[in-house]
């Protein structure tokens, strides 16, 4: 099994594969050789550098003229054979690594929602901050943070969803601040936007709430707890006109709509005297969203200045049953991940699997959105979530505090761990796609 590439991966290693796996054309030679004279006599480390800089630099204005050619793909992506022109970096296996996890430290991080501090409101454990993600034909590359922040110099990049969705924007902060001065960076939140900044680099990583992208009666950033939820048909300009101009946007949405079988759509505003309101079946309801953001994307990105994402949705672990677990349980005291490669818990993931991969599919033509489907990795990780180990938004009852399977959070994840990884993933798709 390789181990994954990394900005510390020996001089000597990273030379043999540039020289074995890129083959230059012909305008490259000269600089190259010039470059090899110089990596000679002042270090071999700057060949490596130059390896992750020079051919990677820029990615995201560089994107829409880059040819489909496995000359320009680095050897984690190109696979474990000089004849596979690709590897799927979604499908793979937990493997423990206490070398090179966990990325940071939680308390290194301040960054960090007390929802997701599960060591600091009591995780006996840190079992699961040691796996990493190893795709099967494959390597993923270290997280770089400073080629990431150099990509990002002088851009925007936003993750538009719900909390899980902001898990990952928080994870993305804590993997980009230590290589950043104290002074030189910040975070501010005006409602619904959350903006990270690095002064320095012109760069700044945000979030914008909206969880079910279309405008919704859960649009309020910090009062949205609500049971009854409503969505607007042909909305999604309300939010929309927040994301122009940003040049990586990361989208999800989820887990808002899982209330049931049906689901509620406003045909007209939120301000008219009578509303005029339709049930659908979820999985249309769902489909209203995604193809929303499809066509928003058609008419306002520029695919050749700008990058798209779609998250697939985040597992919940809240029936234990599911994995040959007591009829009663959930995620609460899950310290080992599930083994079993076929396992991929509820239907209900199926169905709305489903509904993206067609409406991805069907778009491709007319828009670039690279999917991160990281909906299974994650499934195999019932060990990662909060559980009880998070600030709690009301006071336990003593029936709570007697039974902690009745108030533990199987959705959310703790930080430093498994959000940590599709960061890593989305790394790698935006570098080498």
């Amino acid at each position: 099994m390789k181990p994954p590439l990394t900005s510390s991966a020996s001089s000597c290693s990273c030379t043999s594969l540039l020289l074995r796996k890129l083959r230059l054309p012909p305008y490259y030679l000269l600089t190259f050789l010039a470059l090899l004279l110089y990596a000679i006599f002042s270090g071999k480390e700057f060949l490596c550098i130059f390896s992750q800089l020079h051919f990677h630099a820029d990615p995201v204005s560089d994107h829409s003229n880059r040819k489909n050619d496995s000359t320009k793909i680095l050897t984690f992506a190109v696979g474990e054979t000089e004849t596979e022109k690709g590897c799927d970096v979604f499908s793979g296996r937990w493997v423990r690594d206490e070398s090179t996890r966990p990325l940071y430290e939680e308390s290194e991080c301040p960054y960090i929602q007390p929802q997701l501090t599960c060591q600091e409101h009591g995780r006996p454990e840190k079992e699961y901050q040691f796996w990493r993600w190893q795709p099967h034909a494959c390597s993923l590359p270290g997280f770089n943070a400073t080629l990431m922040l150099e990509t990002l110099r002088g851009k925007r990049m936003m993750f538009v969803g719900d909390s899980l969705n902001r898990g990952q924007f928080v994870s993305m902060v804590c993997l980009l601040h230590r290589a950043i001065p104290e002074a030189a960076k910040s975070m501010e939140t005006n409602g619904s936007l959350t903006i990270f900044r690095a002064k320095d680099y012109n760069a700044s990583v945000e979030f914008y709430w909206a969880p079910f992208l279309l405008e919704s009666n859960a649009d309020d950033a910090v009062i949205h707890r609500l049971s009854d939820r409503i969505v607007r048909r042909g909305s999604i300009n309300k939010h929309g006109r927040h994301w122009k101009g940003v040049d990586i946007l990361v989208f999800n949405t989820y887990l808002w709509w899982m209330t049931g079988a049906k689901f509620k759509i406003l045909q007209g505003s939120f301000q008219d005297e009578v509303k005029e309101i339709v049930e659908l079946p979820t999985e249309d309801a769902y489909r209203l969203a995604i193809k929303s953001m499809v066509r928003w994307i058609r008419k306002n990105m520029n695919p050749k200045t700008t990058r798209v994402f779609f998250a697939s949705m985040s597992p919940s672990h809240q029936k234990s049953v599911e994995w040959g677990g007591e009829e009663t349980g959930n995620c609460y005291n899950e310290t080992a991940i599930i083994e079993d490669p076929a396992y991929w818990g509820s239907d209900t993931k199926r169905s709305i699997m489903e509904v993206i991969g067609e409406v991805l599919r069907g778009s491709q033509s007319k828009v670039k959105i690279t999917f991160l489907n990281i909906t299974q990795l994650s499934g195999y990780r019932k060990d990662a979530h909060t559980s009880i180990y998070k600030k709690q938004w009301r006071p336990l009852t003593a029936e709570q505090l007697a039974n902690p399977v009745s108030y533990a959070d199987c959705i959310h994840w703790c930080l430093p761990g498994l959000q940590d990884t599709w960061n890593e993933l989305l790394f790698a798709k935006l570098f080498y796609p």
